[in-house]
């Protein structure tokens, strides 16, 4: 499949679309990665050097594949980190171009706004963005727990909690109704082992769960979120096939962070660990709800 990918970039570590180019392209995938921003290395480090890209410069790109032709063949749209109000107008206005060339393409849309431990970390307005323009017009959604938090004015600390509120992002079904299926990428709840993280994929009639263990990192690795994003866009793109995506996306990821675990790094080790992201040494079973 051909992914067209608008996400950050940067030189040192794996988050956007760092995080999701070689994963993908080791899946067999074709990636033509748009860079919104172009840092040293994530903001997680606290300090950090370079800027976000004009609007105007990401729209060029975006036209120059255009005038390729490539937007026919492109199958998936990846979105992610938006760094102001004028970069929004790009990606909705590229979901349009896309669509108008591919109608079976699919958009996923990934609304990075902060995680549990950040809190929000974009500018003013983007979670307006996200709620009311770009969420509504995707195919596929996959907030973390904050996001979908934060999305949907909703605490969320019980399964039952998370569903609805995943529900709450979704459309009515029709083609162009709004998104069909919800990811949720992470999900702590209270009424769940502490020793365990589950993802949840989630359609207006049917839900699936995948958990794996928690495993220890003294600092966390950034960009999980958008390789789960990316992968479990492709599986379910190939497929359609919810529940296999899960379970397939969910073992990639851990055999990627079990390596950088193991390892002692701090960044996702997607390098090292490329063929047990291939073919993850651990499968895990998403369970129908």
């Amino acid at each position: 499949m051909r992914f067209l990918s608008l996400q950050s970039h940067v030189a040192y570590g794996y988050v956007g679309n760092r995080a999701a180019t070689f994963p993908l392209q080791r899946l067999g995938h074709e990636v033509w990665a748009v860079n919104t921003v172009e840092f040293s290395n994530h903001t997680g480090y606290g300090a950090w050097r370079g800027r976000a890209a004009p609007a105007g410069q990401v729209a060029e790109i975006v036209e120059g594949i255009a005038a390729l032709g490539m937007l026919s063949r492109c199958d998936v749209l990846l979105t992610g980190y938006v760094g102001d109000a004028a970069l929004g107008d790009v990606v909705l206005d590229t979901a349009r171009r896309v669509r108008e060339a591919n109608p079976s393409a699919l958009w996923c849309c990934d609304p990075v706004l902060g995680d549990v431990d950040t809190g929000i970390y974009v500018k003013p307005g983007i979670d307006s963005f996200f709620r009311e323009r770009a969420l509504p017009a995707a195919d596929l959604v996959t907030p973390n727990h904050f996001e979908l938090e934060h999305l949907t004015g909703r605490r969320i600390a019980t399964l039952p909690e998370a569903l609805a509120a995943a529900r709450g992002l979704l459309g009515d079904g029709r083609p162009g109704g709004g998104p069909r299926l919800a990811l949720v990428t992470s999900l702590r709840r209270a009424d769940a082992p502490a020793d365990r993280i589950e993802m949840l994929a989630v359609t207006r009639d049917a839900a699936w769960r995948v958990t794996t263990p928690m495993i220890g990192f003294e600092i966390a690795p950034n960009g999980t979120g958008d390789m789960v994003a990316a992968l479990f866009a492709a599986h379910w793109a190939g497929t359609g096939d919810a529940a296999a995506a899960l379970g397939q996306a969910a073992a990639s990821v851990y055999a990627v962070l079990e390596a950088t675990a193991a390892m002692g790094e701090r960044e996702l080790q997607v390098v090292a660990a490329q063929d047990r992201l291939v073919a993850p040494p651990r499968r895990f079973a998403a369970e129908a709800l």
